[in-house]
């Protein structure tokens, strides 16, 4: 029973923390080692994470159509592929996210152990809060999803490069680039969500099939639970920021990772959590 606790516990951290741009990883790793049950590793991680992508697919449906449909249809009349817009996101997708799969090739080892210390996460966490702070102070945000431009999506694929760092939020990343580029908040959000769907899905395949004899030794069922329960919570979660971000800016969200960053020093150097 306490292991489906825990598995509900991890999979209601995902859900709500992959996409709000407060870090996934930080929660995961902190939240469990105040209960006392210690890092479930990045592999764990990982798989839960296809709960969120299957949360990403259902809300974004009609956008992955979308793009599809006009990568297709460039490609069929044999027109600019980058004049559709539809069709430029396609490939703005594809090429922001070589980036990070080549540099989570590369660096697997130094994110999966030393990147993972509570130090690194807090000092993430309050760093990244202060560029997204002077994104939302300095930049002008106008632009629409089919304003998106070739460096746009250039500068937030390369950004997203900067998410492996634990504690950086995959979505806080992205989201402050795409401010840097004028996009509107909602905007930011939107893209930066779609350009999750392939690198999540890569990184839980490669996690699923190198790490496959320690996540054996998982209680499949326990997995099982966390995913679920990551999506569904995930859907919510994309649900509450499209709409929050329409009208309101990221301000409660960077006043959060201060507060979490600070209170896990504090934490480090009273003892009560462990490096």
């Amino acid at each position: 029973m306490e292991q489906i606790i825990q598995a509900i516990v991890f999979g209601l951290i995902q859900g709500l923390t992959e996409f709000i741009p407060i870090s996934s990883t930080a929660h995961l790793r902190v939240i469990p080692a105040l209960l006392g049950w210690g890092d479930k590793g990045a592999a764990f991680t990982a798989v839960i994470q296809m709960g969120t992508l299957i949360a990403t697919f259902v809300y974004f449906k009609s956008d992955l159509i979308d793009v599809t449909k006009g990568f297709y249809s460039a490609a069929k009349s044999k027109k600019d592929f980058l004049k559709n817009p539809y069709s430029r996101i396609f490939i703005l997708i594809i090429i922001g996210t070589i980036p990070i799969s080549i540099a989570g090739v590369l660096l697997k080892s130094f994110i999966e152990n030393e990147a993972r210390g509570l130090y690194v996460i807090s000092g993430s966490l309050i760093i990244l809060a202060i560029i997204l702070f002077i994104a939302e102070k300095t930049c002008i945000h106008k632009k629409d999803f089919s304003e998106i431009t070739i460096k746009d999506g250039l500068i937030i694929g390369l950004a997203q490069v900067l998410s492996l760092i634990p504690g950086s939020s995959r979505s806080g990343v992205t989201i402050t680039a795409g401010l840097f580029c004028g996009l509107k908040r909602d905007v930011a959000a939107r893209f930066s969500f779609l350009l999750s769907v392939p690198a999540i899905t890569l990184s839980g395949i490669y996690e699923l099939y190198t790490e496959r004899n320690i996540l054996l030794n998982e209680n499949l069922f326990s997995l099982i639970v966390a995913t679920v329960v990551s999506g569904i919570i995930g859907y919510l979660s994309i649900a509450f920021l499209i709409n929050y971000l329409k009208t309101k800016s990221n301000l409660i969200f960077i006043i959060y990772r201060i507060i979490l960053g600070i209170l896990i020093l504090i934490l480090l150097f009273t003892g009560k959590l462990i490096n």
